[in-house]
């Protein structure tokens, strides 16, 4: 799936902004797919191009017009027809694991800075799911539920791994100090 597609999906609950998109981005879809303004604003130009999006500039004092993209009939159809792939790919990109592979080239200080700093990170993202639970209603989409809780899960027990774990990379024996470099 792709940024388009996911930004169709995200303008079905409603009008948005791309700083709006980049916020739901940052947020609720931190944990699972990541999208910047440069892949963001390109996407919803396109669509609007296509088309599949709506845009209205709202004028304000002193700062450009915000513009408001809104999705289409049109748009909400290719949502569909995007949605009906039986096999979406799951695709992990982390730069923690990246870092984490090389970790005997570094030296204890900086792997042990790296794990708390993924440690505080995982807390962030506990609190939000735990957040969206407190919110949730009756008219929460069960998938929205399904994510969460899936997400949820997958932070516990990363946390669970590092705190039992973390201490592995820290061993003398696997740390390359710097001046052995």
């Amino acid at each position: 799936m792709d940024v388009k597609t996911v930004c169709l999906g995200m303008l079905t609950d409603g009008a948005a902004s791309g700083y709006d998109l980049k916020k739901q981005f940052e947020s609720t879809f931190g944990h699972f797919f990541s999208a910047g303004y440069g892949s963001i604003y390109p996407a919803l130009s396109s669509l609007a191009a296509d088309g599949l999006v709506d845009c209205e500039e709202i004028p304000q004092d002193g700062k450009p017009d915000r513009k408001l993209y809104r999705i289409t009939e049109a748009g909400r159809g290719q949502l569909i027809t995007a949605l009906d792939k039986p096999d979406p790919s799951h695709k992990v990109r982390s730069e923690f694991l990246a870092t984490m592979w090389f970790a005997h080239l570094m030296t204890g200080e900086q792997i042990r800075a790296v794990l708390s700093n993924r440690l505080e990170e995982i807390a962030r993202y506990l609190e939000m799911f735990e957040q969206l639970e407190q919110e949730e209603s009756a008219d929460t989409p069960a998938g929205t539920r399904f994510v969460c809780g899936c997400g949820k899960t997958v932070m516990q027990a990363l946390q669970d791994y590092i705190e039992s774990h973390g201490h592995e990379l820290t061993d003398d024996t696997n740390v390359r100090l710097s001046a052995a470099n």
